[in-house]
C-alpha cells in the first residue's frame, strides 16, 4: 500500500511538472532570413563549439542583443560621454589601439 501513494505521488509530482512546463511554454514562429554565406558558416561553427543547434545558437545571439541592458552606471557615462561638447587634451583617442597604448603606457610608468 506505502509504495502505491508513493507512485501516485510521484505521478502527481510528474504531472504537475509537466504541466507547468507546458503553460511556460514560449510560443515560436518560424522566421526565413538570407544570411551571408560566411555569416552563415561562422554561426554553423559557434554554435557546434557550444554543442547547439544553429537555431538555438542564433536565438540565444539575438535575445542577448535584443534583451540586454546597460546598468546605471553605464547608462550615466553613456549620456555625459554623448551630452560633452568638448574633451580635455589628450582624453580622445583615434582608436582602441591607440587608447590601450596610453593605457599600457600609464601602468609601465607606475
Amino acid at each position: 500500500m506505502i509504495i502505491r501513494e508513493k507512485v501516485i505521488t510521484f505521478a502527481r509530482k510528474c504531472i504537475t511538472n509537466e504541466m507547468q512546463s507546458m503553460i511556460a511554454t514560449v510560443v515560436r514562429k518560424p522566421a526565413s532570413f538570407r544570411l551571408r554565406a560566411d555569416l552563415l558558416e561562422k554561426l554553423r561553427r559557434n554554435a557546434a563549439r557550444e554543442n547547439r543547434t544553429l537555431n538555438n545558437y542564433v536565438e540565444s545571439v539575438l535575445l542577448d542583443i535584443v534583451y540586454e541592458e546597460p546598468n546605471k552606471v553605464t547608462t550615466a557615462a553613456i549620456e555625459e560621454a554623448m551630452s560633452r561638447k568638448s574633451y580635455p587634451d589628450g582624453e580622445l583617442y583615434n582608436s582602441a589601439e591607440e587608447m590601450f597604448k596610453a593605457l599600457n603606457e600609464e601602468l609601465d610608468a607606475e
